[in-house]
């Protein structure tokens, strides 16, 4: 087994998880088999309780680990399926190690940082690095580890340490470390600075490790006398200084390895080159033709995001992605309009009037309407009333987990004349409770406690939009996460006003999809499909709403979507558009921590 391990100096927020997956799709496009970790340092066991303002989205994977949003990159980038073990925390290993403990494991030793939490870090690896991820059978080639954080961080010191002595564990030729750091220019002087990367390796010789391959991060591409510099200073190999500088999209990153030869650099400190499987020169031939095209799409759809999480855009990075992968087969330039739910409320309209007319304009303006998953009561009102426009004016909408329940509680308040309709997320003595508590839910612990994972939905109604969309499928496979339901003893009343419940799980008391069949397009889905869609394979679901919003749905519906992600290969542009301002977003696929474009994120300012 191959290690490379990434690493992050200077500041955060450099893009090293964008780094991590642009280095695995190289050498996987070199013809190896890759797997990937993300060591967080953080003391949470996974990232299920953080807030979204906390840590950016909460990403699920099948075997419903929370975890980190960086797995969502891996999976995106590799096209591959990762496990919650694929994620690290201090939490998770301070707890396996007190388990040891408890059991007697370490025989009346005294438990110590060093050797038994560095022990454990570096078990942990070696037995994650050989788990397939690939859908194919026996162990990778290569495990691309991320430690996230910023060398010097005091709660990253033991995996530093671990790091080190896994170095010498694994042998020469087996581990590859890759630095990623930044390279300033001064307003002032208007001259690329290396000093804070000398600095920044330095410090991290000083913690027993030195960097094979540095990746620059910078706004312009390096200078040469910048990388002579970097060289003497960092003792890395010129060949070896890669520079990641701002592009106009992500898709170009693992070109941009590609052209600087990264992958020859790593594979000769791993002695591939010399192993019995000679890797190949890259085939990135799609990747080429997504990012070259990626700028050309001119037609505009936009799509009114509603959601109570508006002002951290990495809340919702996997929904953002699953739009752009859907514009991009829809051959549609995305425009996301960013709508804070609080603001459409009648309150907003007595307390910030002017917020009030501007969020409405914008809801008005918009091609269709999506209201992501969440939790609390607060913005729930203004959901409710996106959702009510969207049905009596026929603008598609998709509503995701939060956003189906919103829509049903909508719908039993404003059709079946329910005025006490709630949630009883919201209203725990509601008289008319439509969305209730699951009862295999935990209402005294927070932590992994929700409808979780992969979960198959049936098709309970032939010929539904939704089952269309999916090729005509009888049933799918697709993630969750949530504590509420729409009430069984409910869906009768429903279904007789209009409303249809076209997917149901394995018990057919789980509401899973519904559907307005006279509407345009009208769809709520309790799962989350964003978190499987690809950029070469968008989700069914978000694929029908860009159709339906670019006037696209019928077509597409002619036809399955398979055939469709096997045709469409162009790309488009994403404008990611604030409630105050409208900010141009360079880099589509990027999001708050990747900064693969100059001044931020376009999102924060």
């Amino acid at each position: 087994m191959k290690y490379v391990v990434v690493t992050g100096g200077v500041v955060s927020g450099l893009g090293k998880g964008v780094t991590a997956s642009s280095i695995g799709v190289v050498l996987k496009a070199c013809g190896l088999r890759v797997t990937t970790i993300k060591i967080d340092p953080y003391l949470n066991t996974d990232a299920g309780t953080m807030s979204p303002f906390e840590h950016g989205e909460v990403f699920v994977l099948d075997d419903g680990g929370e975890v980190d949003l960086d797995l969502g990159n891996y999976e995106r980038f590799l096209d591959i399926k990762l496990t919650r073990d694929n994620n690290i925390t201090t939490g998770k290993i301070y707890q396996a190690v007190i388990n040891k403990e408890r059991r007697g494991d370490y025989l009346g030793k005294t438990v110590q940082v060093v050797p038994h939490i560095t022990d454990e870090i570096q078990d942990w690896i070696e037995c994650v690095a050989m788990n397939p991820v690939d859908g194919k059978e026996g162990p990778p080639d290569v495990c691309v580890i991320e430690l996230g954080g910023t060398i010097g961080d005091i709660e990253s010191m033991p995996f530093i340490e671990a790091l080190g002595q896994f170095s010498y564990r694994v042998g020469p030729g087996n581990f590859c470390l890759v630095h990623v750091s930044l390279v300033p220019v001064l307003n002032v002087v208007g001259e690329q600075k290396t000093k804070p990367t000398q600095h920044s390796v330095r410090g991290l010789r000083g913690l027993g490790l030195a960097p094979d391959v540095l990746a620059c991060r910078s706004t312009e591409p390096l200078e040469e006398h910048v990388k002579v510099k970097l060289s003497q200073f960092c003792h890395v190999p010129i060949s070896n200084i890669v520079n990641l500088h701002d592009v106009t999209n992500i898709w170009h990153i693992p070109l941009l390895l590609r052209d600087q030869k990264a992958h020859e650099s790593i594979l000769k400190v791993l002695e591939l080159q010399y192993a019995g499987k000679v890797p190949r020169e890259p085939k990135l031939a799609e990747w080429t033709e997504r990012a070259t095209k990626f700028d050309n799409l001119k037609t505009p759809v936009n799509i009114a995001m509603v959601g109570k999480y508006t002002g951290l855009s990495d809340s919702y990075l996997s929904v953002l992605k699953a739009l752009l992968h859907a514009s991009v087969a829809m051959e549609r330039k995305l425009i996301v309009d960013w709508v804070p739910s609080c603001d459409l409320e009648d309150s907003s309209a007595r307390e910030n009037p002017e917020a009030h007319k501007k969020a409405w304009k914008l809801l008005k303006g918009a091609d269709g309407i999506l209201v992501p998953g969440g939790f609390g009561d607060r913005g729930v009102q203004g959901k409710i009333l996106a959702a009510k426009y969207a049905r009596e004016n026929n603008v598609p909408y998709l509503g995701i987990c939060l956003g189906m329940q919103i829509a049903v509680i909508e719908f039993a308040r404003s059709v079946l004349k329910l005025c006490g309709a709630n949630s009883t997320e919201f209203d725990p003595s509601a008289t008319s409770p439509c969305v209730i508590f699951m009862p295999e839910g935990s209402k005294t612990h927070m932590g992994a406690t929700m409808r979780l994972g992969s979960r198959r939905t049936y098709f309970h109604v032939n010929g539904c939009k939704s089952a269309r969309l999916y090729g005509n499928a009888t049933s799918v496979d697709e993630r969750h996460r949530h504590r509420y339901e729409v009430n069984p003893d409910m869906v009768p009343d429903f279904e007789r006003a209009g409303l249809q419940f076209v997917g149901k799980d394995e018990s057919g008391r789980r509401m899973e999809i519904i559907e307005l069949p006279s509407h345009k397009f009208f769809i709520g889905a309790q799962f989350h499909p964003e978190f499987k869609s690809r950029p070469g394979k968008p989700s069914p679901l978000f694929l029908g709403l860009i159709a339906a919003a670019s006037g696209q749905l019928e077509p597409l519906l002619q036809r399955s979507c398979s055939n469709l992600t096997k045709t469409h290969l162009n790309n488009g542009k994403v404008q990611i558009r604030k409630l105050y301002q409208t900010v141009p977003m360079k880099s589509p696929l990027n999001s708050l921590v990747n900064g693969y474009y100059p001044n931020g994120t376009g999102i924060h300012t």
